[in-house]
């Protein structure tokens, strides 16, 4: 996944409403929800709904098919497994192979940053 692709799909789950919706799709796994039934799980109005869908689907992060006289969006999970393994990529200097709860631990954070600095100073 490229970088550009990443920014937009992590700005597409950073609203409340739409992580919730990519959420509810990701329970529900390839056979997806109907826009009405993700409107009425998730108490969203349906002009809203289709905003954020529209906005998910822009970033690559879900699909939507017919089905019979419906749409049904489903989450894209190649692209999510994608995107979380971006995140994992460089982990501990080792990528996501080597990547875990233990690697924690060992990472250090150099500040740079004068005023984290002083914050981080503080007693």
């Amino acid at each position: 996944m490229k970088t550009n692709e990443v920014v937009k799909a992590l700005s597409a789950l950073a609203q409340e409403s739409r992580l919730a919706v990519f959420r509810l799709l990701v329970e529900q796994g390839p056979d997806g929800l109907t826009p009405g039934t993700i409107a009425d799980k998730l108490d969203i109005p349906a002009p809203t709904l289709s905003f954020h869908l529209k906005e998910l689907a822009s970033a690559g992060l879900i699909s939507s098919r017919q089905q019979g006289r419906f749409i049904v969006y489903t989450t894209d999970f190649v692209a999510m497994r994608e995107l979380v393994e971006f995140l994992y990529q460089n982990c501990c200097g080792v990528g996501i192979d080597g990547c875990g709860p233990e690697c924690v631990p060992a990472i250090k954070v150099k500040v740079t940053h004068p005023k984290v600095k002083a914050l981080g100073s503080r007693k």
